[in-house]
């Protein structure tokens, strides 16, 4: 019975809808976090009667015959929607107002980017992630420096002891994609790209579509509480429907059994 296959590739489809919302509600408090989503497709069908074949009379049929054999999770695409600002008593932590992400050196001397501006300096003052990788362009902060200033372009500038006007010493870059639904997400709030996602397009923060610099603040996850709580339940209604289609086929099977036999 075709049926039980149709309803198993279901139940195997809302199984990957429930581990994309568990995903997003484990992150509910990640910094810069794009909620996740499940696309399905229908999987092809098997045409008995195909529309417009010839029937008696010299018509043809106008519909035609056919079943669908189930669905499969086609994509699992992130929302980059604004989150939230979240202020704090850092003032190294940067949030992204727009378009864009921040640039980061992996171990592998590649870049990564990530929306997730919560920064610190290492010991020789750079401007690293929590994780110790550095920012790009590469920011150094005096150690003598009494006070770090970053603009909504980018520009970091510092006070130093005994001056009155401040110094710049960097200016931050934001990267920009085509398709950031392309990049590939792989952890420590870290995106690559890939030839989905197109080559990056660096500017300078408010220029050619890139968002602007907050600083003292941290962008929230996207995600939202009651959307995804509502998408839980559903996902757990259509597996416990596709499991009843898998008794009622059982059962069925069972009857057709018992009469041949």
């Amino acid at each position: 019975m075709q049926a039980l296959w149709t309803a198993s590739t279901g139940m195997a489809g809302q199984q990957t809808q429930i581990d994309v919302i568990a995903n997003n509600l484990a992150n509910l408090n990640t910094p810069g976090f794009k909620t996740a989503r499940a696309q399905f497709q229908d999987l092809v069908y098997q045409n008995i009667t195909t529309p417009g074949a010839p029937a008696p009379g010299g018509t043809v049929t106008p519909t035609g015959v056919s079943v669908g054999l189930g669905t499969r999770v086609a994509s699992t695409p992130r929302m980059f929607a604004q989150g939230s600002l979240q202020q704090t008593q850092n003032q190294y932590d940067l949030a992204i107002q727009g378009d864009g992400f921040f640039q980061v050196t992996l171990p592998d001397g590649t870049i990564g980017y990530t929306r997730d501006g919560s920064f610190q300096v290492n010991g020789q003052g750079q401007l690293v992630t929590s994780d110790g990788y550095l920012v790009q362009p590469g920011i150094t902060i005096p150690p003598t420096a009494t006070a770090v200033t970053i603009g909504a372009d980018g520009t970091v500038s510092v006070t130093m002891p005994g001056q009155q006007n401040p110094q710049q010493v960097g200016q931050l870059q934001l990267a920009r994609f085509a398709n950031p639904a392309g990049l590939l997400a792989r952890g420590q709030n870290l995106f690559v790209a890939t030839q989905a996602s197109g080559a990056p397009l660096v500017a300078t923060p408010g220029q050619q579509g890139t968002g602007t610099l907050a600083q003292g603040y941290v962008e929230q996850s996207n995600v939202s509480l009651v959307d995804q709580m509502v998408a839980l339940i559903d996902a757990e209604r259509a597996y416990e429907a596709m499991s009843k289609v898998v008794t009622t086929g059982d059962q069925m099977l069972q009857m057709a059994n018992g009469m041949n036999g």
